[in-house]
């Protein structure tokens, strides 16, 4: 709050008022306290006057989605990380949105977590500049950003669906599209689309054959819409790779209501390995993550982060690159 002051040139009560939004200051004054804070990545600790010893007893996890059993599987192997450690986890959704992401990153933070774990490398310029300034662990995962926060666990989505691209090469597969998002919301969904373009370019297969349909994360009702437009603008396409597996069982459902063998008239192939590739008929070609020792090993390294802050310490960033297998079944 000091430095807040000095640089918006006021007492640091002036300050102080300004964030509690009811103080007795001019409009031009709280405008330069809040720009100054803005500048600063400053967060109201509102448990300064009680909690001496800076040990809240919690971290945080952000996730897109509570209903995609990836992420759920990652928050349960963070949870198994620091049962016993005197740590609770606190979560929060962001829809896939930097402006949610951001907003619930200043509502957590003036909660002080000890820790916060992240999904995903892209951030808004604003919590990017929180994450730098609160002095607690950040970890970022499913992602390789490449300008870090400070610790990573993930690895590279384009490198997935490329390595996914090449093995429907070798199968004998040439003319193959890609089913995705409209917008880049899910920044991995997007890497997945870059790594698809960039595999296709590599294998000197022509132009790209990208449907962009609904908004991320594309539904099961949207991917079987979806491989409907790939087929009547691509009557050639041979293979069709899903942005996940949900959206790749959706384009299996609909290839059976309209009589197209799969993968005698098309290939399906998906992301995730989710319970519903396993169980599909043919069973869904995917590319496998282990969400939960993401999880796990995100958590981990977690605890030791705050051990070190504890004692006054700091660990050199980390990065932990986890490894990706492309699965083939019945449906490729």
């Amino acid at each position: 709050m000091a430095d807040v002051a000095e640089r918006a040139g006021v007492s640091t009560m002036t300050v102080s008022r300004a964030l509690k939004k009811g103080g007795p200051i001019s409009d031009e004054t709280r405008r330069r306290i809040m720009a100054a804070v803005d500048e600063l990545g400053y967060v109201l600790d509102q448990t300064a006057g009680t909690l001496s010893s800076k040990r809240s007893g919690f971290v945080a996890t952000l996730i897109p989605s509570i209903n995609n059993s990836n992420f759920s599987d990652t928050v349960r192997g963070v949870s198994e990380a620091i049962e016993g450690s005197g740590l609770q986890l606190l979560l929060g959704r962001t829809d896939y949105l930097v402006e949610k992401e951001e907003t619930l990153l200043e509502s957590m933070l003036t909660r002080r977590p000890e820790g916060i774990i992240l999904t995903g490398g892209s951030h808004s310029p604003r919590s990017r500049r929180l994450l730098e300034s609160v002095g607690i662990p950040v970890i970022e995962t499913w992602d390789l950003p490449q300008e870090p926060v400070e610790h990573v666990v993930g690895f590279s989505n384009a490198a997935a669906i490329r390595a996914l691209v090449h093995d429907l090469y070798v199968r004998g597969y040439r003319n193959i599209g890609f089913i995705g998002g409209t917008s880049n919301r899910d920044t991995r969904g997007a890497d997945r689309r870059v790594g698809y373009s960039q595999a296709i370019a590599e294998l000197q297969l022509g132009p790209s054959r990208i449907i962009s349909f609904g908004s991320p994360p594309i539904s099961m009702e949207q991917g079987g819409e979806a491989i409907v437009q790939l087929v009547e603008q691509w009557p050639e396409v041979d293979a069709a790779i899903c942005v996940s597996d949900l959206s790749a069982f959706g384009a299996l459902m609909e290839c059976h209501r309209r009589g197209w063998a799969v993968p005698g008239r098309i290939a399906i192939a998906g992301f995730g390995d989710f319970e519903v590739s396993r169980c599909a008929h043919p069973r869904l070609t995917t590319v496998s993550v282990d969400a939960f020792e993401i999880g796990r090993t995100a958590g981990r390294l977690l605890l030791r982060a705050i051990e070190a802050r504890r004692e006054g310490q700091r660990i050199a960033p980390e990065t932990h690159e986890m490894p990706f297998r492309v699965i083939q079944r019945e449906s490729t």
